[in-house]
């Protein structure tokens, strides 16, 4: 009895301290690595997998150098959060917050435009026998 009145009174106590439940731990770059790929392999079909390999496989290379630790908490967080997504699979079909969008460099919105100018690509080449993929002009 006296331990389902604490309880009770634990969810408002924090509510009005403002004490929040701490953030999940964050994985090490390699475990979070592998994690990710894991997830693919598991929850996403042959060319969304090739796909998310290959991003991922690249961000985490051009990140290796990265000293900065707030750069490194944020790019972690985020994957992390991506990869819970992933395993959820109630990712799909979801917009992207503006917030988020607003606080991209200008190399990541071109990222961002190139992943999914990419995706469509392979929607249409999919769903479309007679499609011609868009190549760029040679310079």
């Amino acid at each position: 009895m006296h331990a389902t009145r604490l309880l009770r009174a634990v969810p408002s106590a924090i509510g009005q301290s403002g004490l929040r439940m701490p953030p999940p731990a964050l994985l090490p770059p390699i475990p979070l690595y592998r994690r990710i790929l894991r997830s693919h392999r598991k929850h996403l079909n042959a060319q969304m997998r090739l796909l998310g390999d290959e991003y991922v496989k690249a961000e985490f290379r051009a990140h290796k150098s990265t000293e900065n630790p707030v750069h490194i908490v944020g790019f972690l967080s985020e994957w992390q959060r991506y990869a819970q997504m992933v395993e959820g699979e109630d990712w799909r079909g979801e917009k992207m917050d503006k917030t988020k969008v607003d606080k991209m460099s200008d190399e990541q919105i071109a990222q961002m435009y190139e992943l999914m100018q990419a995706i469509r690509e392979r929607e249409l080449a999919e769903n479309d026998p007679e499609y011609k993929p868009h190549t760029p002009p040679a310079e």
